[in-house]
């Protein structure tokens, strides 16, 4: 296989980094994004400032209010996070044909057929950090390396606003005095399952017997052992045009009451709504995505009635569809919404409804329509809007 040379670019501190640049009064002090200072709902994002306390994303509004009493609390502003998102993604493909947002602040970049060597790859890296900085004032952590785990392991170790570059010499050097809960794919039960068994680093993972590892693990042994020498083979995945639309989060610490679940669920689903409207699009079905501690992972879906774009509507299926799975007495480790089936384009003239025009997207549907049908098409809309 020909040598693959990945970057892995993530956000500092997103949400609460927008937040901090566009209110300078902010800067410096803990902010908190998501819940509210009277314990409501749950956290979306911290800056660093706040995390010094222990605030995280998940963690539930009351007990950051515990853990931070002076943190400043924003609500979630996703339409400018989108916008600032998708200017980061614009500038990243200045700098490589194949690129994989894997979230709103994250994302992977091949860059073997721009470069062949890592110094050149190092050279791309810093360039992005340094136009992410000079153009959005905000602050990326970058890693580069042969694959997708090790870039991504390399981004991590640098944060915030850092760079690493891990050589394929290098990789085994680096992983060996890891925890094994930095292996990709293993969470807090995972992690205890392996310690008990006296795999305590990711050295051991690799020195391991496969069959032990399959034992411990079931078919997750394998990619466990893999990963523990540096190998990971997946590709970076461009997708052309969204067949789909989603929001996941994976939790520091796993989730167990209902209540929270439905808090994150929620603003996932503002999101996902948010995503639908930018793209012209509307779903006709909704689905989530439940990881539960112990790596299992399910998910529920159902086919709506009539397409939607509506944040109200996505949250409310979402939420039904998590109160229906069984969780029995384990935490969930991940929740995600994903809205699929999607529609783009003109549809119907509902889309001249009040719900449209106060979202401001009458301007963008009459452009559509002008670009598609012509100039005399846009006059017959506005008339028959009227």
């Amino acid at each position: 296989m020909a040598k693959r040379i990945i970057i892995h670019v993530d956000m500092d501190a997103f949400f609460a980094a927008i937040e901090q640049r566009d209110r300078p009064e902010l800067r410096g002090r803990p902010v908190i994004v998501g819940g509210t200072p009277e314990g409501r709902g749950v956290v979306s994002a911290a800056s660093y400032e706040a995390r010094e306390f222990g605030v995280h994303s998940a963690m539930p509004a009351a007990q950051a209010v515990r853990a931070c009493p002076r943190g400043v609390f924003l609500p979630v502003d996703f339409g400018k996070y989108r916008a600032a998102s998708e200017q980061v993604m614009a500038m990243l493909a200045r700098h490589a044909d194949r690129i994989e947002q894997i979230s709103i602040d994250e994302a992977f970049l091949d860059v073997s057929d721009r470069v062949s060597e890592f110094p050149e790859a190092e050279k791309i890296a810093r360039a992005i950090r340094r136009e992410i900085r000079d153009e959005l004032r905000l602050t990326a952590s970058v890693g580069v390396g042969p694959n997708k785990f090790l870039a991504k392991l390399a981004s991590d170790h640098r944060k915030p606003d850092g760079l690493m570059v891990i050589q394929p010499e290098e990789a085994e050097e680096f992983l060996a005095p890891l925890p094994v809960s930095r292996l990709w794919g293993v969470g807090p039960k995972t992690a205890k399952r392996l310690q008990e068994a006296g795999l305590k680093t990711i050295a051991d993972v690799a020195g391991a017997p496969i069959e032990e590892l399959r034992r411990l693990l079931g078919a997750w042994g394998q990619v466990a052992y893999e990963l523990s020498r540096g190998k990971d083979e997946r590709p970076v995945e461009t997708v052309r045009e969204a067949k789909s639309v989603g929001a996941e989060q994976t939790f520091p610490d796993d989730l167990y009451e209902l209540e929270d679940m439905r808090a994150v669920v929620a603003e996932l689903s503002g999101g996902v709504a948010g995503r639908l409207n930018s793209e012209g699009a509307r779903a006709r079905t909704i689905g989530i995505k439940v990881r539960f501690g112990d790596f299992r992972t399910i998910t529920r879906q159902t086919t709506l009635r009539e397409p939607t774009d509506r944040r109200e509507v996505v949250r409310r299926t979402a939420c039904e569809l998590l109160d229906g799975v069984d969780r029995g007495d384990q935490g969930i480790r991940l929740l995600g919404v994903r809205a699929t089936g999607l529609e783009h384009g003109l549809g119907q003239l509902s889309l001249f409804d009040e719900r449209v025009q106060r979202r401001g997207q009458l301007e963008k549907t009459l452009a559509y329509i002008r670009r598609r049908f012509g100039p005399e098409a846009v006059r017959w809309a506005r008339n028959a809007r009227e």
